[in-house]
């Protein structure tokens, strides 16, 4: 069992890596803060694996957390449709859009990507995993994640060489 302070130490030693994949999942620095929030509070309240590598860990802590609020977010969604809710929908439109708007052209075009693609491309190329760090950490076989990043690489250059009008 790692130490109190020793597993601070790695945890705050891997916060940048951290908070670049919880952006690349929410393509918001605000969400993506409480997202790495909520990632260390879990990793300092729940037990890590023994044999675990925390920065693995944690990426695959994030990504379900991740994923628990991107269901929870499509079920209020779903819950906006009701017309007594319009005003909250037009305002949540409103918000979408003006983030979109922020995004680079990169960034929109890996948004664009299903979960599975873009998860795996961040991985590799934005936290500098190699394949079998991303296979341990989404528990995938290795030839899915070359597959996945295959997919992930042609979808994006096809959708960097569209007309900038084509992309928002």
């Amino acid at each position: 069992m790692r130490k109190k302070s020793v597993l601070q130490a790695e945890i705050a030693s891997s916060l940048p890596a951290l908070r670049r994949f919880a952006f690349s999942l929410t393509t918001s620095m605000a969400d993506a803060d409480d997202l790495v929030q909520q990632t260390v509070e879990r990793l300092l309240t729940r037990p890590i694996p023994e044999d675990a590598a925390l920065l693995q860990w944690a990426f695959r802590v994030c990504r379900n957390l991740w994923i628990d609020e991107y269901r929870a977010q499509r079920v209020r969604d779903n819950a906006l449709t009701d017309p007594q809710f319009q005003d909250t929908v037009q305002f949540h439109v409103e918000d979408q859009a003006e983030q979109a708007l922020e995004l680079s052209a990169v960034g929109a075009a890996m948004t664009t990507l299903p979960a599975e693609q873009h998860e795996v491309l961040v991985l590799v190329a934005v936290q500098g995993m190699s394949y079998r760090e991303v296979s341990e950490t989404l528990e995938i076989p290795i030839g899915t994640v070359m597959s996945r990043l295959a997919r992930a690489r042609v979808a994006l250059a096809d959708r960097l060489n569209q007309p900038a009008e084509a992309m928002h």
